[in-house]
């Protein structure tokens, strides 16, 4: 079992396959070229799931495959079926930008991937073209469509914006819920590669908007996730991400595994320890000390709140936010 030095066991692992992305959104990297981290950099597939291997033996229970998007890198679902194969049990789970989702939904499922998050921010053209710097609502949404058809459960996380997206709340909970998928709102994380003039909504600002059309109860957070959850009077329930509030770091059972092997205890946070070496040594002992030693090391909390906030450097395209 995986424990840091403020007494939470850490058994979610966060995988980043690639940092390339085929959006450029405003609230990620909107200026950044699109150019990519070298192949040989790269660790393989069968060397992220040596490590992988070894978190999982080590207590991990959760995994979730991110980019950049993930989707970009080839024979994905052969990297997922490895790790399914070797713990049938894990939770095993996918964020993406939805793009190129419907063709591959079938094969990610066969696979053994059993959960996947979608960005959608809009469901207006124009307004997606303006957040990811192309024309990509249709695909995104026929993507969700494949996705549900073949039986992947699927959530929806969205990141309002002030005089962008935010007038399409309710728009995009309607959408989410008559499909029986979860919508998450995400407080925009402030960040040295995003767009500067980007305002985002704070929880009250979002409750006090959904509370002109719906009624909910408070149902706080539900277990170790970092999500407030509310349940409105049908029964159906949507999340807040607020990054800002102390409680979010409260839990926090997260670890990032980057495609470089750079291991990161904390999504605000420069800081990392590499695995890269060990693994390519077949040093699998001295992948473990790393990993533990990344644990012990986990901070606290990020500095996204107080009175000490800063604007992280994190770039979230290498760690999948």
């Amino acid at each position: 079992m995986l424990i840091d030095s403020y007494n939470r066991v850490v058994d979610y692992l966060r995988v980043s396959v690639t940092e390339r992305c085929n959006f450029r959104c405003q609230y990620c990297m909107p200026e950044k070229p699109f150019s990519w981290v070298p192949k040989e950099n790269l660790l393989s597939f069968e060397e992220l799931f040596e490590f992988i291997k070894i978190a999982i033996d080590e207590g991990v229970k959760k995994i979730r495959i991110t980019g950049g998007e993930p989707l970009l890198r080839e024979d994905l679902d052969k990297f997922i079926k490895m790790i399914y194969e070797y713990k049938p049990t894990i939770d095993l789970a996918m964020t993406t930008n939805g793009y190129l989702l419907k063709g591959v939904a079938q094969r990610l499922k066969d696979a053994g991937l059993s959960r996947i998050n979608v960005s959608i921010d809009t469901l207006k053209r124009d307004v997606a073209q303006e957040i990811a710097g192309k024309d990509v609502l249709e695909n995104v949404l026929a993507g969700v469509e494949e996705a549900l058809r073949v039986g992947l459960k699927v959530k929806i996380n969205m990141v309002p914006m002030k005089g962008i997206n935010s007038q399409e709340i309710v728009d995009v909970l309607e959408y989410s819920k008559e499909r029986g998928m979860t919508i998450r709102f995400i407080e925009y994380m402030e960040n040295s590669h995003a767009k500067k003039e980007i305002k985002g909504l704070k929880s009250k600002e979002l409750l006090s908007l959904l509370a002109k059309h719906y009624r909910f109860s408070d149902d706080g957070f539900d277990g170790h996730s970092p999500s407030h959850y509310y349940t409105m009077e049908d029964g159906y329930k949507f999340g807040i991400i607020e990054p800002y509030e102390d409680d979010f770091c409260q839990k926090c059972n997260r670890i990032r595994l980057t495609a470089e092997g750079y291991l990161i205890p904390c999504l605000y946070f420069d800081e990392a320890m590499s695995i890269a070496e060990a693994i390519k040594r077949r040093d699998i002992k001295g992948a473990a000390l790393v990993l533990k030693e990344v644990v012990r090391t986990k901070p606290e909390k990020n500095r996204w709140g107080g009175e000490d906030a800063e604007v992280s450097k994190r770039a979230f395209y290498e760690t999948g936010g």
